[in-house]
C-alpha cells in the first residue's frame, strides 16, 4: 500500500482541481511528511515550506497558473507548489547538482513565475507582471504570496504603494507566521500583531457601514463627519497600513484551514483592483520539531527525521567564530555594537544578543536600512559591525559607498557566505562580494585564509577606525596558529617566491597549499584584497615568470595582481562570470576550475615554460 495514496494521484494542477474538496486536508499531511522525508536526505528549506503548505493547496485550486501567474517571495515556501506543479518524482535532487532547484526558476517549470532567492521582491515583480497584462490585453490575474518577514523590506513597502494606485487586479498573499527566519521585529511586525488580534473588525465595519449609509443618523454624521468611520475604524483597528495604501483587506484568515481560504481567494479574485489576504500560518506545521524550533529548521541540513537531529560538525562554524570574537570585543570595548538583518543566529551573533542585548540590534530584512544606520551609529561615535551574508549586501552597496565610505566611517562589515556557498544555488552564492566592495574609496577589504585570522583580523577592522570589510566563507576555515603576526596591508608569504608563483585568496589557501609543496612553487596568502601588498608584488615582478592566483569569486585577485606585475603573466583561476546553481562546493569548485586538481595542472603547465 502507497504511503502517499492521494499524493500519488495528484501529478498536475488539473488532478489537485478534480480532487474531491473533504480530501484537502489529507493531500496537505500527506504533502508534509513527503517534504520531510526528502529534505532529510537532501537538506533544504523546512519550516517555511511546511507552514505553506495549505494556503499553497487552496491557491492552485482557485487560481489557474499558468493563466494566472503566482510569484513567490524568496522561494523558501515554494516545495508544495514544485510538488503539485508535476515536480514530485524529481524531489530527490532537491538543491542537487542537475537536479531540482531550492527556489522557484523560471526554465525549471511554466509554473514557476518568477525567479526569486532574495527577500521582499515579490510585489514589485507581481506588479510589473499586472502592467504587462493591462498592456498586452492578456488574460488573468497576478497573485503575490508573501511573508511576514520580507513586508519589513522597504522594496516591498515601496511597492504596495504603487500597487494600491495603479488600479489593477494584483493579490497579495501576507503569509502571517510571527517568523521570518528568525523572530520578526519592528512596528510591522507589531502591526500585524494588531491585526491578528482584530478578527472581528472586518465584519463589525461592515454591519457600521450598512447602518451609517441607511439610518437618519448615520446619514447626517456623514454629511457632517466626513472621517467618522475612519475614526470607528481607527479606534477598533489601530492598524490602516492595507487599506490606506488603496488595498481591499481580508483578514485575518487562518492559513491551514484550506476551504476558508478557497473562498476567500475566490472573493479576492471577483474584486476590482488591489487586495491583501491576510493569513496566519504557523511555521514548520505538522512536523514537531520544526514547529519547535522553526529557526533551525528555515535552512538545514540532512537530518533523522525520527529525532530531527543533524550529524555533529567536526568544529566551530566561521560565524560561531566571528560570534565569540564579538563577544570578546564587547567586553572590552563598551562601544562595539552588532547589527544584523533578520540573521542573528545564520551570523552566529545569537550569544552576543543574549549577552549585550542593549548593543545588539535586529533591524529585519532591511540591508539598506542597516548599513546607513551603521554609518550614524559610527558617526555618533560608537564600533558598529554589520553582519550580513554576501549575497544580501549587494542590496546596500549605495549605502556602504554614500553612507560610509565618502564620509570615512568606521563600520566594519562582516561578510559571512562569501565565495561559493553550494545547494543554495546561483542567488545566494556571495563571488561578487569582492568585485564589488574593491570599487568603493576608502574601503579595507581583508580575507582571512584561517579562522584564527578570522578573529585576529576583525579585531584589527574595529582598532584602526576605517571603512572596512572581512569576507568569510560558509563552513570552517582551517585551524592554523598565526604564524607571520597580520600586518595591515601586508601579505604572508607562505613559501618562498618563486618562478612560478601561486597567490591565493581566503578559503583557497588550504587547497593551494600541498599543490605549492608538491610542486616547489611559490605560495602567497592574500590576506588584503584593499590595500594589497605593493612592496610583495614587487618583488614577485622581479622574481616570477608566471603568476597564478585563485579565489572562489569572480575575477578580482588575479586582476589586481596583473594590473601590477605587467610584464609578468597571471593565470587567474577564478569563478567564471556565469551564474553558478546548485551542487556542493567541491562540485562548484571543479565547474569553476578552481579545485586542487586545477592548481596542479596550472602550476604544472606553467613550470614547462
Amino acid at each position: 500500500m502507497s504511503t502517499y495514496p492521494i499524493l500519488d494521484s495528484v501529478n498536475s494542477i488539473e488532478d489537485l482541481k478534480a480532487l474531491p474538496e473533504e480530501q484537502l486536508d489529507a493531500l496537505a499531511e500527506e504533502i508534509r511528511s513527503f517534504m520531510v522525508e526528502h529534505v532529510a536526505r537532501t537538506g533544504g528549506h523546512l519550516a517555511s515550506s511546511l507552514g505553506a503548505v495549505d494556503i499553497i493547496i487552496a491557491m492552485h485550486r482557485v487560481f489557474d497558473s499558468p493563466t494566472d501567474r503566482i510569484v513567490f517571495d524568496v522561494g523558501h515556501q515554494a516545495y508544495a507548489h514544485k510538488i503539485l506543479t508535476g515536480r514530485k518524482d524529481a524531489f530527490e535532487t532537491l538543491r542537487q547538482k542537475d537536479g531540482l532547484s531550492g527556489f522557484p526558476k523560471r526554465e525549471e517549470s511554466e509554473h514557476d513565475a518568477f525567479n526569486t532567492g532574495h527577500a521582499s521582491t515579490a510585489i514589485s515583480a507581481a506588479l510589473g507582471y499586472a502592467r504587462a497584462k493591462q498592456i498586452r490585453h492578456a488574460e488573468g490575474t497576478v497573485v503575490a504570496l508573501i511573508g511576514d518577514g520580507a513586508m519589513t523590506g522597504g522594496m516591498a513597502m515601496e511597492a504596495m504603494n504603487d500597487a494600491g494606485s495603479a488600479n489593477l487586479p494584483i493579490i497579495v498573499i501576507l503569509n502571517d507566521n510571527d517568523m521570518s527566519i528568525a523572530p520578526n521585529v519592528g512596528a510591522v511586525h507589531r502591526q500585524l500583531i494588531n491585526l491578528r488580534l482584530s478578527d472581528g473588525y472586518v465584519q463589525f465595519k461592515r454591519k457600521l457601514v450598512r447602518m451609517l449609509d441607511t439610518g437618519a443618523t448615520g446619514r447626517w454624521l456623514t454629511r457632517h463627519m466626513e472621517n467618522f468611520k475612519n475614526r470607528v475604524k481607527s479606534f477598533l483597528l489601530p492598524n490602516r497600513l492595507f487599506e490606506e495604501m488603496g488595498f481591499h483587506y481580508y483578514g485575518p484568515i487562518d492559513g491551514h484551514d484550506i476551504r476558508g481560504m478557497i473562498r476567500a481567494f475566490e472573493r479576492a479574485r471577483k474584486l476590482s483592483g488591489a487586495v491583501v489576504v491576510h493569513v496566519t500560518t504557523k511555521k514548520g506545521k505538522g512536523y514537531a520539531f520544526a514547529e519547535a524550533d522553526p529557526e533551525r529548521f528555515h535552512g538545514i541540513g540532512p537530518f533523522d527525521p525520527a529525532t530531527g537531529k543533524t550529524k555533529p560538525s567536526s568544529g566551530k562554524s566561521n560565524s560561531e567564530v566571528f560570534g565569540e570574537t564579538m563577544c570578546r570585543m564587547a567586553e572590552e570595548n563598551p562601544c562595539v555594537t552588532a547589527i544584523t538583518a533578520a540573521m542573528p543566529r545564520g551570523t552566529g551573533l545569537q550569544m552576543f544578543a543574549k549577552t549585550f542585548p542593549d548593543r545588539f540590534f535586529d533591524v529585519g530584512i532591511c540591508e539598506e536600512h542597516a548599513v546607513t544606520m551603521a554609518a550614524g551609529m559610527a558617526a555618533g561615535g560608537l564600533r558598529p559591525v554589520v553582519a550580513i551574508y554576501a549575497t544580501f549586501l549587494q542590496r546596500a552597496y549605495d549605502q556602504i559607498l554614500h553612507d560610509v565610505c565618502l564620509q570615512n566611517l568606521p563600520v566594519v562589515f562582516a561578510v559571512d557566505r562569501a565565495g561559493l556557498v553550494g545547494s543554495d544555488g546561483e542567488t545566494h552564492q556571495g563571488v561578487y562580494d569582492a568585485a564589488f566592495l574593491s570599487t568603493l574609496p576608502g574601503l579595507d577589504i581583508y580575507c582571512p585564509a584561517t579562522q584564527e585570522e578570522l578573529s585576529a583580523m576583525l579585531e584589527l577592522a574595529v582598532a584602526l577606525h576605517r571603512p572596512a570589510a572581512v569576507l568569510y566563507n560558509r563552513g570552517s576555515l582551517m585551524r592554523t596558529p598565526i604564524k607571520k603576526p597580520i600586518e595591515f596591508g601586508k601579505w604572508e608569504t607562505l613559501g618562498e617566491i618563486a618562478p612560478v608563483t601561486v597567490v591565493a585568496a581566503g578559503d583557497m589557501v588550504e587547497a593551494a597549499i600541498p599543490v605549492a609543496r608538491e610542486l616547489g612553487a611559490g605560495l602567497v596568502s592574500a590576506r588584503f584584497l584593499s590595500p594589497v601588498d605593493e612592496m610583495l608584488l614587487k618583488e614577485m615582478k622581479e622574481k616570477c615568470r608566471r603568476i597564478i592566483t585563485v579565489e572562489d569569486r569572480v575575477n578580482t585577485l588575479g586582476a589586481i595582481v596583473a594590473s601590477r606585475v605587467m610584464p609578468v603573466t597571471v593565470t587567474a583561476l577564478c569563478v567564471p562570470n556565469t551564474p553558478i546553481r546548485q551542487a556542493t562546493t567541491e562540485q562548484q569548485r571543479l565547474f569553476c576550475g578552481i579545485s586542487a586538481d586545477d592548481i596542479r595542472k596550472a602550476v604544472l603547465e606553467a613550470q614547462k615554460d
